[in-house]
């Protein structure tokens, strides 16, 4: 292609003629700007082509890669990309698509996609289940391909041992299913969501319903297989403590590419206990949410009752009033429960027709809101019950918010009407934990993890904005009653307005910002494990752990 320097098209002109200097400069800066876009089209081309090679290059021809890959121009390419975006935020006309999609099959693929990426600069996103919250996974405002690993979703269960490996692309749901295919007695804790994929659950911390009998997620992983950056697969021995350390709770995509994780199944009964209540402010809730806070995190320890409130219509024609829904695993019986109960919170009224006994696995689908007595194979459904557009915030609760603060916190949410909170109660194992065991650091000292929800049908960018500023107004309204200093954060519950990593020159700092927020004083470690293996920053994206600036 000829390169035409601009100062090459004035050298040979004279001063031009009035009346015609516009039209001129019209034209020249139309062929500039041509030539420019014609230019820069075929070296987009020409990478894309020289990176399609490289991946065939380093393809093991007994697993070859070229099944594995969906360009824009190949008809199932929308639909692979769709199928794991579970944010409708990002499923726009104008919101970025990538270059390609390597559906991962066999972790030769992982490895040359990593190779490949890095000779042509290309960036890469791993996505397990789609389930981040800002689409990081998947979306990126820079030329990127996405790693998609949903075929790569073996599980294999080891009763006697009590153990299992999970691929990364695996969901919950068929984790779970698989479990109590083996075992009545045998559970994991981890998310109530069956869609959401492991490998971004576990990295991330991933918490569930048990988590006050057993801790997180990570709390129970003892080994695990990755893809480093020059393209090794490494388990926790050849890895070293450090980097198996930084992988479970620090975001496995700061450092490589998960493949697997063993886990350590724990004990459940055979039958277990539900309930969801609710109670709106003029049936008492004030008092019952007051309550809640004294006993949440002091119960017992097999006893996990989720506070989400939210506005709905009231009793009276056109009001608006705030509803308490008091959702909860007990891993015992009823009879017990209901004494705990009585003890605890006896202002919820909790009686026996509200309470379901049930195996471990149908509890699963009790909370993803199935009706009792839906098929435990359920569970195996990749297809989420709702898609919709959302925005997530989180904050960290130390000590109970006083009935005046409850007042004028449900007059804030019926002025903003949309956005609602859910308060998941820590206490037992998670206060036992050091803060330091993993890079998850919100252990003893919180009486709660808050989530910030809001969703909604419309679509568009004014609808996005207007709908993530009521979140975050009510956000901001809750500062006075959260943690400060750093104001904590949750990984798992992504969210941008934390910060936003440009990896450049000022990548430690900007990565500081969100950084110390989620993960308090392990920040430091995790920049120190992160130059240590990955000094180039390959493994990037919009919320990474940076490498040290020097």
């Amino acid at each position: 292609m000829l390169y035409y320097h601009p100062n090459t098209l004035f050298a040979h002109n004279r001063k031009p003629q009035m009346g015609t200097s516009t039209s001129s400069t019209l034209s020249l800066l139309s062929i500039i700007l041509f030539l420019s876009l014609s230019w820069a089209a075929s070296v987009s081309d020409s990478i894309h082509g020289a990176f399609l090679q490289c991946l065939s290059t380093h393809s093991q021809s007994s697993h070859p890669i070229s099944a594995a890959l969906y360009t824009p121009d190949n008809s199932s390419y929308s639909s692979v990309l769709e199928t794991y975006i579970r944010n409708l935020r990002f499923n726009t006309s104008t919101t970025p698509k990538p270059r390609l999609i390597i559906t991962a099959a066999h972790e030769s693929h992982i490895q040359a996609a990593i190779i490949c990426s890095k000779k042509h600069g290309l960036q890469m996103k791993i996505r397990s289940g789609g389930h981040d919250y800002e689409g990081v996974s998947y979306v990126s405002e820079v030329p990127f391909f996405i790693l998609d690993m949903f075929n790569l979703r073996s599980i294999s269960v080891d009763i006697e041992d009590e153990t299992a490996w999970v691929q990364a692309g695996a969901t919950l749901g068929e984790i779970y299913y698989r479990i109590a295919e083996k075992s009545k007695t045998h559970g994991f804790p981890a998310g109530v969501c069956p869609t959401v994929g492991a490998g971004g659950h576990f990295s991330g911390g991933g918490y569930g319903n048990m988590m006050r009998k057993y801790g997180l997620s990570v709390d129970n992983i003892v080994d695990a297989e990755l893809v480093d950056v020059n393209g090794q697969i490494l388990n926790r021995k050849s890895m070293g403590e450090d980097l198996f350390w930084a992988i479970t709770g620090g975001g496995g995509a700061s450092y490589g590419v998960i493949v697997s994780y063993k886990i350590r199944l724990v004990k459940v009964p055979e039958t277990v206990t539900v309930f969801r209540v609710a109670r709106t402010l003029e049936q008492n809730a004030t008092d019952i949410v007051y309550q809640w806070q004294q006993v949440a995190d002091k119960v017992d320890d097999g006893l996990f009752i989720r506070l989400t409130m939210d506005v709905v219509n009231g009793s009276r024609s056109g009001e608006k009033t705030v509803r308490a829904t008091f959702l909860s695993l007990f891993l015992g019986s009823l009879d017990t429960l209901l004494n705990i109960m009585d003890a605890n919170l006896p202002e919820l009224g909790l009686q026996t027709s509200d309470c379901t006994e049930m195996s471990w696995a149908e509890s699963v689908l009790f909370w993803t809101n199935f009706a009792t007595g839906t098929p435990v194979e359920t569970l195996l459904d990749r297809n989420p019950q709702v898609l919709t557009h959302l925005k997530r915030k989180s904050d960290y609760l130390k000590k109970p918010i006083p009935k005046a603060g409850l007042e004028g916190i449900w007059k804030k949410m019926i002025e903003l009407q949309t956005p609602a909170m859910t308060f998941n109660p820590y206490g037992g194992r998670m206060a036992e934990i050091s803060p330091s065991a993993t890079p998850f650091p919100h252990r003893a000292g919180n009486l709660c993890k808050i989530q910030y929800a809001t969703n909604w049908d419309e679509d568009g960018s004014e609808a996005a904005e207007r709908y993530i500023n009521l979140t975050r107004q009510l956000y901001s309204y809750m500062t006075p009653f959260v943690s400060k200093s750093p104001r904590e954060a949750f990984l798992n519950y992504r969210d941008l307005d934390l910060g936003i990593n440009h990896n450049g020159k000022n990548s430690y700092l900007e990565g500081r910002v969100y950084g110390i927020k989620y993960f308090k004083k392990n920040f430091d470690r995790l920049v120190y494990i992160k130059t240590k293996v990955d000094p180039g920053n390959f493994f990037r994206n919009e919320q990474s752990i940076p490498t040290l600036p020097y």
